[in-house]
């Protein structure tokens, strides 16, 4: 009986723990919380981050934290024990950036938001990229004129806001707002579109995009967000042992999807013939729309049947009247987009940084029309002490 009381005693012996808690940069972290493991006796660290508590022996100390990864510890005899917390960066998805320097929870925000990837945007990719938003966000509507491989792209989101105004929402880079605006655009006398803001944008550089839907988001960046926001955060150095390298790169074929076949039986009307009522006569000249002498104008849309005869063309050469063939297949070329990307990036906590150097060469459908552009980038981050820091 006496052997099995001093087990029994030994086995319930407690050990007053005590230690303190900080962050990677050595920062007390107060209100974390230190669980027994399988009871529900606990503790949490105070406003310098040190904990008591009593525990067995052979007990396990759970530390959790909101944002950081938790930690089990074993007590194994120790009456200090000092923790250093991690971010867990898996936990970074339910947080989106709204504005320079802003983060909040998704489901804590007054209005609509989605977040999309930057890899989304790697796979086969176009020019512009707002034209790449098509099709991946609720409520946007991503529209490409057929203007060449450099052309611009509007979007809308959740509808036209005004009659009159501009309803295309705000484009923001790492904080930064940026003018948007269409360097060139064709019109009713001749011109050519030269794209916008969003072509000179690499989707490598790319590590997620925002969009604010609500109108709300115009408190964060004035009047100019009525229409909504699209965040863009570009990709940035990490602490990392060494220099980090990527190589990217991405090939795309572009042929035209839509080449239907026409009627090659009867040829075009409006045309002076030799005999009116001899609908198998050949043309003898071409007449204009308001010469009405001797011309069909039933048959404007439908000439006579090709092969009947020839024609005097616009150079006066005599030719027969027969089908032309595919011009369609004969003007429209195989188009292609090589794109190459290389990015160094490095650092520690306190510094890091990431260059990056993209080539894109563009051949489109249409001969002699074309697109080429290369992008550099560098981004910086510093910080110095706790209270400030140097993004660049």
């Amino acid at each position: 009986m006496l052997f099995f009381a001093l087990g029994s005693l030994s086995a319930f012996a407690q050990t007053t723990v005590s230690g303190r808690v900080t962050d990677s940069e050595g920062t007390a972290m107060p209100g974390v919380n230190v669980v027994v493991k399988g009871t529900s006796a606990g503790t949490s660290t105070d406003a310098t981050g040190n904990y008591s508590l009593s525990v067995a022996d052979a007990a396990t100390l759970v530390f959790s934290f909101i944002g950081y990864a938790t930690q089990e510890v074993p007590v194994s005899g120790r009456t200090t024990i000092d923790v250093t917390m991690t971010e867990d960066t898996r936990q970074l998805g339910e947080v989106v950036v709204t504005a320079l320097g802003v983060q909040r929870e998704t489901k804590a925000l007054g209005y609509s938001v989605t977040q999309v990837q930057g890899e989304a945007f790697q796979d086969a990719r176009t020019n512009n990229l707002g034209s790449q938003l098509a099709g991946r966000i609720a409520g946007v509507n991503a529209t490409t004129a057929a203007s060449g491989p450099a052309g611009s792209t509007r979007v809308i989101i959740r509808g036209n806001k005004s009659l009159l105004g501009n309803n295309q929402p705000l484009y923001v880079v790492d904080g930064v707002p940026m003018d948007n605006t269409q360097f060139g655009n064709a019109g009713l006398w001749g011109g050519a579109d030269e794209g916008d803001g969003m072509t000179s944008i690499n989707p490598d550089d790319i590590e997620s995009i925002t969009v604010l839907k609500g109108a709300n988001a115009a408190a964060l960046y004035g009047a100019r967000a009525a229409n909504g926001v699209i965040n863009i955060i570009t990709k940035s150095g990490t602490a990392r042992k060494g220099i980090g390298i990527d190589f990217t790169s991405n090939f795309v074929f572009e042929r035209v999807n839509d080449l239907r076949d026409y009627q090659k039986e009867f040829g075009e009307g409006d045309y002076v013939r030799s005999d009116p009522a001899d609908n198998t006569s050949p043309f003898i000249a071409v007449a204009p729309r308001d010469q009405t002498e001797g011309t069909n104008w039933d048959e404007q849309m439908w000439g006579p049947r090709l092969g009947s005869g020839t024609f005097v063309a616009f150079d006066g050469i005599e030719r027969p009247y027969v089908d032309a063939g595919d011009n369609w297949d004969r003007f429209f070329e195989t188009g292609y987009n090589f794109t190459n990307t290389l990015a160094l990036s490095g650092g520690n906590e306190t510094q890091n940084f990431r260059i990056s150097l993209s080539d894109l060469k563009n051949t489109s459908i249409v001969p002699n029309t074309g697109f080429k552009r290369t992008t550099a980038t560098l981004s910086t981050n510093s910080k110095f002490g706790k209270k400030l820091t140097i993004t660049s």
